[in-house]
């Protein structure tokens, strides 16, 4: 599990290009990662609009936005195409790094429980360490809460 203060667990994953991501790569800046159920969802549709809408905040706080789900590369591609989203996606079929972040677990859905991705973020500092911890999240807003949150970070 992961801790704020901590280093982030190393991963490499591919792209929505089939381009290799790596946390390594991305010391030096601050890293948005956030872990979603499902390409073309209601929620997750929402949650990507909405990273999309403010990645020119983003950006303008030296981070990068990545989400990651168990979707394939070529779901990614069209789930972009179709909303003409601006964000980094990432493919975790096996659900590796989702476990090292606590982003894949028991989950109840309609009174039953299953083995799922838990929608979560987790914003990582320019030297790797974890910053914040969002365990739960819901969809619609997310995107200017983990904005705020990071512009707060960086000024302290």
């Amino acid at each position: 599990m992961i801790e704020v203060g901590k280093k982030a667990p190393a991963f490499t994953l591919p792209n929505h290009n089939d381009e290799r991501v790596r946390l390594s790569d991305l010391k030096g800046r601050w890293v948005v990662l956030y872990f979603y159920p499902r390409d073309n969802t209601p929620g997750c549709t929402t949650e990507a609009c909405d990273f999309t809408a403010g990645l020119k905040d983003f950006e303008a706080l030296d981070a990068v936005v990545l989400g990651v789900s168990p979707d394939s590369t070529e779901s990614h591609r069209k789930f972009i195409a179709r909303y003409q989203l601006g964000v980094t996606l990432l493919s975790d079929p096996d659900h590796a790094v989702m476990e090292k972040y606590g982003a894949w677990g028991e989950k109840a859905q309609y009174g039953k429980k299953a083995m799922g991705v838990i929608r979560s973020t987790v914003l990582i500092d320019p030297e790797g360490k974890v910053a914040h911890h969002y365990r739960k999240v819901s969809a619609a807003g997310h995107a200017t809460k983990v904005r705020d949150r990071l512009a707060r970070l960086r000024a302290s």
